[in-house]
């Protein structure tokens, strides 16, 4: 039966607060509750004085993650490969911190002022930045704000293709070809115009459409599957989760638990780490991001190309009761 007026009425009068507070939740909770969970940190050096710098950051409880090194040159090492965000080196004139901005500015910062908090007292800490943010964009400001208009143009491509109710192949053709044309779009502004990104050009093009591809697939492969509805269904999942849970603005670590898990099962996550690999440490730690985003793209092509194939015989097929159509000849 048709929603009376009244109904829908008051369908959208509810409908809309539960959105807004979803959204709310989603952006302001994580936001408001950053602190390290298992934040992976190295230390190096002679082991009485690495014990006790490690007990130190164990009284934190579980908010660091602990790995030792043999010496800096290891701890640099894992610091250049993403194994770790930082790594205290315990030298003969002090401590000496390894941090990597371009990781996480708000990593680094906190790393900073957790070693000299720690450090004792005389002594100087002295920091490098062994993978520097770039210059154009120090903060990570550009970084953290491009996910969120890549899971837009995702969104909107997935939207497209069911609005204009393009099926199987051409669905998955306008699919890709959006994808490509946005990651090229992208790196242009990012990279060549702005300097936010600094790693190979191609690469950095790739990990952009790709992140939009798994969106837009997702979302057409949702709608194909179940419907319009599978459209909001993937813009509350790309946007209004996926967005925030992403970590692009702090990291993973630093977000509520299980959230930071889940952002990075997810494609905006998964997109922003990507970046971040390619973009500055030469695709280190790459694989998993990639495999992430390459099974969401191919599940949902797979559902778009599936869906054509069901509703085709079906739009095609003759109404009952109507006439045969005549026959030539």
């Amino acid at each position: 039966m048709p929603a009376t007026p009244n109904r829908r009425t008051v369908a959208v009068v509810l409908l809309i607060p539960v959105v807004v507070t979803i959204a709310l939740w989603a952006f302001a909770w994580p936001a408001a509750r950053i602190a390290p969970r298992d934040l992976p940190v190295g230390i190096a050096g002679s082991a009485p004085a690495a014990d006790r710098l490690q007990q130190q950051f164990e009284q934190h409880g579980d908010a660091f993650e602990i790995h030792r090194f043999d010496d800096g040159a290891a701890a640099r090492t894992a610091v250049e490969d993403r194994v770790v965000y930082g790594a205290v080196v315990i030298t003969p004139k002090g401590p000496q911190l390894l941090t990597a901005s371009a990781a996480s500015p708000v990593v680094a910062q906190l790393l900073r002022e957790a070693v000299t908090t720690q450090a004792v007292a005389g002594s100087q800490v002295h920091v490098t930045d062994v993978v520097a943010a770039p210059a154009g964009d120090p903060r990570g400001s550009v970084l953290g704000a491009s996910i969120l208009p890549l899971a837009i143009a995702g969104v909107a491509a997935g939207s497209a293709v069911t609005m204009l109710r393009l099926r199987g192949g051409r669905a998955a053709g306008a699919l890709i070809g959006v994808a490509a044309l946005v990651g090229i779009a992208a790196a242009a502004l990012t990279d060549s115009w702005l300097g936010a990104i600094t790693g190979d050009w191609w690469t950095e093009a790739g990990a952009l459409g790709l992140t939009v591809l798994a969106i837009g697939a997702s979302v057409a492969g949702l709608a194909a599957l179940i419907g319009p509805a599978g459209v909001g269904l993937g813009a509350l999942l790309m946007v209004l989760l996926g967005n925030p849970f992403s970590g692009i603005t702090s990291a993973p670590e630093l977000l509520p638990q299980p959230l930071g898990a889940i952002g990075q099962v997810l494609p905006p996550g998964a997109g922003g780490s990507l970046l971040r690999s390619v973009a500055f440490f030469d695709g280190s730690a790459a694989g998993r991001a990639a495999l992430t985003l390459g099974l969401w793209a191919a599940v949902g092509l797979t559902a778009v190309l599936v869906g054509g194939r069901r509703r085709t015989p079906a739009a095609t097929a003759p109404t009952p009761g109507a006439p045969e159509p005549a026959l030539a000849g």
